[in-house]
């Protein structure tokens, strides 16, 4: 019976065709197939050139101008990087932080401080945000490439310090390290991630290194242990301060409220800070921190305010001083010198602030500047920073500070500004897609050279690999 049904159906079915073509002429079948044919050939060369169009966007046209190589961009699942954007309003920098790919809202009351037509280059941009500035100016980078045979470099865009900074306070270790955890075992399937063990692979972190350090599985010990855990043994990364014994880590400037759209917006910031009339000798913007014993940024506030004539202080404990606020801005464009103690780590965003303003930073503790960001600024800080010893400060309760200010000459002043104002361009980042030229921003610098970082690293597990296979 069900045989005879299977036959019964075919039978109907060559009915049916048998029908359908008496009912269309010869000659219009002829020409409803000449169509159909046409129809799959237009199909199949737009579907050739679309995917010829996407390479060729990802993959520089002129091989000259990646000569360091090609860089490939994982895809990861959304829970690494996009869903933690999705998700801001959880984080501790909140979701201004995240808005226009990392840049932060559009600032706004600037009109008085910065020339009117370079208000839309600025925004207030969080310190920690430079994951997700990297993440977006790599996807449009001249050098990206979709093919993972062609890459010298991979990067990975996991946006590990908005993950962390969900769970420092009142979680557990292991909530701290969830996230990476996943993240390495989806990078142990990739192919591309263990014939090499993660050499030629790096990482973008927007927070101090130390937040990524956790040594212990002591819920009360800070941070997560993702640079600690054996899949990132090998994986270079970036960091806003480093740390100075790690060969595998380096630091990249911290992101500033400036983000030039063209060469232009460039030369014309570096003209107006070159002619700014600056009005007070030196500058402290900061807060007392009154539960931490001996406190140096209260030493230095104290003296600021002493000094009114020479001093312009901006207390974070009494005025709003988010990241690029109008009144840091005035205030370091109307000194000479800024007073920059350690931040969180030995390092601070309010340094880039200042050395954008075109102020001299004055630092007191060697590691602030000594091992940090060489790829971008000189190894000889003295050249553009003045250094007086935290201890010598303390001892003389500030007065020091005016001491050896005013012990440099004019001229000296300027040489230094005009040194910060040529380095200006290496520690600034341009928004995504925008030609600046011949200048390469912080963001460019830092993909050369780790590009270069990575093949030294490639390199060296070839070469390690065949003295095995030979002894």
């Amino acid at each position: 019976m069900v045989l005879q049904r299977k036959l019964t159906k075919a039978i109907e079915l060559k009915y049916n065709m048998r029908s359908v073509k008496s009912q269309i002429p010869v000659n219009h079948c002829l020409w409803l197939i000449i169509t159909i044919f046409l129809q799959i050939i237009i199909l199949f060369f737009l579907l050739r050139s679309s995917q010829q169009s996407n390479t060729q966007h990802a993959v520089a046209l002129n091989p000259s101008d990646c000569q360091s190589g090609y860089v490939y961009v994982y895809d990861l699942p959304p829970a690494f990087n996009k869903e933690l954007i999705d998700q801001c309003h959880e984080s501790d920098r909140g979701c201004g932080a995240v808005s226009n790919g990392g840049f932060g809202t559009k600032a706004t009351g600037l009109e008085h401080v910065v020339p009117r037509n370079l208000t839309p280059a600025w925004y207030w941009t969080d310190m920690y945000s430079a994951e997700v500035i990297f993440h977006n100016r790599m996807l449009s980078h001249k050098c990206r490439t979709l093919d993972p045979e062609k890459a010298k470099g991979f990067y990975i865009p996991f946006y590990a310090g908005l993950d962390i900074g969900k769970f420092l306070f009142n979680y557990s270790a292991k909530d701290r390290d969830r996230k990476s955890e996943m993240l390495l075992d989806w990078l142990k399937e990739q192919p591309t991630f263990t014939r090499n063990k993660g050499v030629d692979h790096f990482i973008m972190l927007s927070r101090l290194t130390w937040d990524f350090r956790r040594l212990t599985d002591n819920d009360a010990d800070w941070g997560s242990k993702l640079l600690h855990m054996p899949l990132m043994r090998h994986v270079f990364r970036l960091s806003v301060e480093k740390h100075q014994n790690d060969n595998l880590e380096e630091s990249v400037p911290y992101p500033t409220a400036f983000h030039p759209r063209s060469e232009s917006d460039i030369i014309q910031w570096q003209n107006y800070i070159r002619s700014y009339k600056r009005t007070k000798l030196f500058s402290f913007v900061g807060a007392k921190r009154e539960k931490i014993k001996n406190d140096f940024r209260g030493v230095l506030m104290d003296y600021c305010k002493s000094e009114e004539d020479y001093c312009g202080a901006v207390d974070c404990a009494t005025g709003i001083c988010s990241d690029g606020a109008t009144a840091i801005m005035e205030t370091f464009l109307g000194s000479d010198f800024c007073l920059q103690p350690r931040g969180d780590g030995l390092t601070r965003r309010s340094m880039f602030d200042c050395m954008l303003a075109g102020s001299i930073p004055v630092y007191f503790w060697k590691g602030t500047f000594k091992g940090q960001y060489e790829w971008h600024l000189p190894w000889m800080p003295e050249s553009y920073t003045v250094f007086i010893d935290n201890r010598d400060v303390r001892a003389t309760n500030g007065s020091l500070i005016l001491k050896v200010l005013e012990s440099i000459h004019k001229d000296k002043v300027k040489e230094m500004r005009e040194t910060l104002i040529n380095l200006l361009p290496k520690f600034v980042y341009a928004r995504s897609g925008e030609d600046l030229g011949s200048v390469k921003d912080a963001f460019d610098i830092s993909i050369d050279r780790v590009l270069k970082r990575l093949e030294i690293g490639r390199n060296q597990l070839l070469t390690q690999n065949q003295a095995y296979f030979e002894s």
